[in-house]
């Protein structure tokens, strides 16, 4: 887990197969909290999870397509399942979730499968190219995990591409170099700011916190009300970041991209908006990884709770005068 401080109900069959015991951690999930309200299928999925019985006695293990899985495993696949549908309903045609497949390898569908499916030694990343199987396990960090592979499919299939090229050029080294340091900063820490007006994002990159979060404030979309007036939004992508805000602290800083739209973005509901940004961010990062001189230092610090309507404290404007947290930055601005 790679974290930065700054210094509705699945099927009835479906869930009297998976329903086990699982830890206490998963009670202290707050499934309203506003970092939370972009997840796709979180309605299934929160649910799912809440009403897992935490007596049963029932065996957990059970198949998915000639695979195992487990609980979490099986919840996320009837959330991918779910998804599949609505969008068919919707569309005509569901599409599905694919790997990106590197020249020796042809796409596979996604689908979460139990960790002991996963071969000794073999790369996590490379075992997902090659089979198109997520081994999950029964943890808050794989349903994290498991949840931005529902919101996000294109760009975690774009990260694990990326990977796939690394471990056949390089191998499995104790140091993964800088290409795949920068997927697993983005992928565990990331968050994505899409904006309408360029001059929030530029100010963010540089630091100034009151010029990119303070004095815009009116400018900035209420997660739990999102309206078509606003025009600067965050979307965390890093599933240990969903993991570690289960108990925030002021202290928690992503590691963020960010993508200019024009108006019309916030216009969409809340799923068009996910797909759309999946598109761009799996654009972006394919641009910045593909470049010779990538590190996880062209992602830009952001204090989560920092962000417009993620935090009560934050509307009061001495929130951002810690500058242990809000801290002048590394980066010059500019001219």
């Amino acid at each position: 887990m790679l974290i930065t401080d700054y210094p509705v109900a699945l099927d009835t069959d479906v869930s009297s197969e998976i329903s086990t015991m699982l830890d206490k951690s998963f009670a202290d999930i707050d499934w309203q909290a506003p970092w939370m309200c972009h997840i796709n299928q979180l309605r299934i999925i929160s649910a799912a999870i809440q009403g897992l019985s935490s007596s049963s006695e029932q065996n957990n293990a059970v198949a998915y397509e000639c695979q195992p899985i487990d609980v979490i495993a099986g919840v996320l696949n009837n959330a991918f399942n779910q998804q599949s549908s609505n969008e068919q309903s919707s569309h005509g045609q569901a599409e599905l979730p694919m790997t990106k497949p590197t020249h020796n390898n042809k796409a596979h569908t996604l689908k979460f499968v139990s960790q002991d499916v996963l071969p000794e030694g073999e790369a996590y990343e490379q075992f997902i190219g090659i089979s198109g199987n997520i081994p999950t396990r029964d943890n808050l960090h794989d349903l994290f995990n498991g949840s931005i592979w529902l919101t996000f499919p294109k760009t975690k299939a774009l990260l694990n591409y990326y990977h796939m090229l690394e471990i056949a050029a390089q191998g499995i080294n104790a140091s993964r170099g800088r290409v795949r340091d920068t997927i697993t900063v983005f992928d565990e820490n990331g968050a994505v700011l899409v904006t309408s007006d360029a001059s929030i994002g530029e100010e963010l990159i540089g630091f100034d916190w009151q010029a990119s979060l303070v004095a815009p404030r009116a400018k900035w979309d209420e997660p739990q009300q999102p309206t078509s007036h606003a025009q600067a939004a965050v979307y965390i992508f890093g599933h240990a970041l969903l993991e570690q805000l289960i108990k925030p602290r002021k202290s928690l800083c992503a590691h963020s991209i960010v993508i200019n739209v024009t108006q019309d973005f916030f216009t969409l509901s809340l799923s068009e908006r996910m797909s759309y940004l999946d598109e761009k961010v799996a654009h972006y990062m394919d641009e910045l990884l593909s470049k010779d001189d990538v590190t996880p230092r062209q992602l830009a610090p952001l204090p989560i709770l920092g962000v417009p309507h993620f935090w009560l404290d934050n509307t009061d404007p001495s929130f951002y005068d810690d500058s242990y947290v809000f801290r002048s930055g590394r980066r010059q601005k500019s001219n």
